[in-house]
């Protein structure tokens, strides 16, 4: 039984796609900071799990709720906390990877538009790998775990 080209190239398309789609990073309790109307800032919080057999690098995000995403973290610089840039997030083979208050975290930078409590974000991650994920991050109200303002120390 001869079968026609293009069901033959839907089948090998499928089989390429699945190791893809069983190796994603997995993305659980996401979540974007409600702040005040006119606030030029926020930030996403995440957990990342990588169940692929090899490390896989956060290097970049994208929303239409901001003109940038920045990915950060926290870091003690002479015996004070301060916000710095992060070029990458490394997920490592099998682990987790928390961006939470006072750690790991993505800022969104020149708010476009009114971060509404209840609502979601739409943001898209980039991997080194060249592959991207898009996700809904509600809006919520999230308090500091460490007790100290989130743009104290800000680079």
């Amino acid at each position: 039984m001869k079968l026609p080209r293009q069901l033959l190239a839907a089948v090998g398309l499928i089989v390429v796609t699945l190791p893809a789609l069983a190796d994603a990073v997995v993305i659980e309790h996401a979540q974007v900071r409600a702040v005040p109307p006119g606030s030029p800032t926020s930030a996403a919080f995440m957990s990342l799990h990588n169940p692929a057999e090899r490390d896989v690098r956060l290097v970049g995000a994208s929303t239409s709720a901001a003109e940038v995403i920045e990915l950060h973290n926290h870091q003690s610089v002479d015996g004070v906390m301060q916000m710095r840039r992060a070029g990458e997030i490394a997920i490592p083979a099998g682990g987790r990877v928390e961006l939470a208050p006072g750690g790991l975290h993505m800022m969104l930078i020149g708010l476009t538009e009114p971060l509404v409590e209840g609502e979601s974000v739409r943001i898209e991650l980039e991997f080194d790998t060249g592959e991207t994920q898009a996700l809904q991050a509600p809006v919520k109200r999230i308090l500091e775990q460490s007790g100290n303002d989130h743009a104290h120390g800000h680079q």
